[in-house]
């Protein structure tokens, strides 16, 4: 049999936590019940954080990292991009 792909953009746009929360129950599902790959782009961190096992972060069109959840989390770049750099003043 061939691969199956799934592509998902954006899954959990708008909704609000507990929806969030039934729609990763559902990739899950399709993912374990179906045995497809999913290519997901998501902003929701904790969607992603949950269901993926590999994740490729991208910033203005770069990777700039990519990797198991747990290294992306830790990640300065990821952080810098995301989160922005913090700012020390210099005297």
């Amino acid at each position: 049999t061939q691969p199956k792909l799934l592509l998902l953009d954006e899954p959990a746009a708008g909704m609000n936590p507990a929806e969030t929360g039934e729609i990763m129950d559902t990739i899950h599902w399709i993912k374990n019940e179906l045995r497809l790959t999913l290519l997901i782009i998501e902003h929701n961190m904790h969607l992603i954080m949950n269901i993926c096992e590999r994740i490729v972060v991208i910033d203005f069109g770069e990777t700039i990292a990519q990797g198991p959840p747990a290294s992306i989390r830790d990640d300065p770049n990821v952080i810098a991009a995301y989160l922005g750099k913090k700012e020390t003043n210099a005297a």
